[in-house]
């Protein structure tokens, strides 16, 4: 059903005593190396896969609270698309930009925005990508139905990799976020279902922002001068 215009990742040391067991043992030795070699190798190569495993690990949160303190521990700062400045049906793609951060959202049959609310123009799932990738993203996602009420819904949050959040929601201040420790979040789908037909929407958006490399040199230049001045 589409919405009418709605309003809202040892070496051993061998001593031998003849030249035949020297030799025979030297042959030994050569392939226990290569052997312990390649164990070697095979160790590493197993302890990399790990830590590369690891090194991808994404947090999920449904504390905005808590997702905010840890983006800010990272160094970045957060960044918020209120989509206040979108109202009515758009055809996708709908784009916009926040602190240096280009997101792009797509849905089948459109999208529709109404009074700071985000939300598609179907009850279909809706993505997001993200250009350059994020580090952090979250957001507040429910449902609601064709005329931008909000119902009980259950949510579906993806992101690229497969990391998903499911969760029961009836209120605009639920929030689901990600944070990675390894390769960038590149897109984010979300959808909702529940009693009849519902609308996956959002509130707001928030970023990860990541600071510009001169204003990490700006900063790192007035915490030298201010631990000097506390010095002096």
């Amino acid at each position: 059903m589409t919405r009418p215009l709605r309003v809202g990742c040892r070496e051993n040391a061998l001593a031998v005593a003849s030249a035949d067991e020297c030799l025979k043992d030297s042959k030994e030795f050569t392939l226990k190396k290569n052997s312990l070699t390649l164990l070697t190798i095979g160790a590493c190569s197993a302890s990399a896969m790990l830590a590369s495993g690891a090194s991808a690990a994404i947090a999920t949160y449904s504390s905005f609270s808590f997702w905010g303190q840890d983006v800010v521990a990272s160094g970045s700062s957060v960044g918020t698309e209120t989509f206040n400045s979108y109202n009515g049906f758009y055809s996708s793609p709908l784009t916009g930009s926040v602190g240096g951060i280009n997101w792009s959202a797509t849905a089948t049959g459109g999208l529709f925005c109404s009074s700071g609310y985000f939300s598609t123009n179907n009850p279909v799932t809706a993505t997001f990508t993200f250009a350059p990738g994020v580090m952090a993203v979250g957001a507040n996602i429910f449902g609601t139905n064709s005329n931008f009420d909000i119902v009980a819904a259950r949510i579906t949050v993806t992101l690229a990799d497969g990391s998903s959040y499911i969760a029961s929601t009836s209120v605009p201040t639920d929030f689901v976020g990600f944070i990675s420790n390894g390769a960038a979040i590149s897109s984010l789908t979300m959808n909702a279902v529940g009693s009849g037909n519902v609308y996956v929407t959002a509130d707001n958006m928030y970023f990860g922002v990541v600071p510009a490399p001169g204003a990490v040199a700006l900063l790192a230049c007035a915490g030298l001068s201010a631990t000097r001045r506390r010095r002096n």
